[in-house]
């Protein structure tokens, strides 16, 4: 049975739960302590820090100090967390046609990779090597 309504903000959060909770251990150990967020779209000053056009060009951002750039002598600030735009996530579903718990756990994957240092070229780089 198709759904009638769209996949709400708990949805997508239970998704990217399953697809956290899919990677290899070790890995989501050091992901520990990394809050992870749906909000319907980015605020207007995440846009303009961004210096993009519109809310729908971002379905997820890494706030936070990546582990490469951690000390255990850095006082705590606040917690790194990974955001999800639901309906950024939601039109590209819709364009793409992708299997919507894949482009989830894309989209968290992604934000992952920037708590573990890598630049947006250092992913599109390990992505051409599929």
């Amino acid at each position: 049975m198709r759904p009638t309504t769209p996949p709400s903000t708990e949805d997508i959060l239970e998704m990217a739960e399953d697809a956290l909770a899919a990677i290899p251990q070790p890995l989501r150990d050091m992901v520990r302590g990394t809050a992870i967020v749906v909000e319907e779209v980015a605020d207007d000053e995440t846009i303009s820090d961004m210096e993009l056009d519109s809310p729908w060009e971002l379905t997820g951002l890494y706030r936070g100090v990546p582990l490469t750039q951690k000390s255990s002598l850095d006082t705590p600030r606040e917690p790194d967390t990974i955001f999800l735009y639901r309906e950024p996530i939601l039109l590209e579903w819709i364009e793409t046609g992708e299997d919507l718990f894949a482009l989830v756990r894309n989209v968290l994957i992604h934000e992952i990779a920037h708590h573990f240092g890598l630049s947006d070229e250092d992913i599109e780089r390990l992505e051409g090597e599929e």
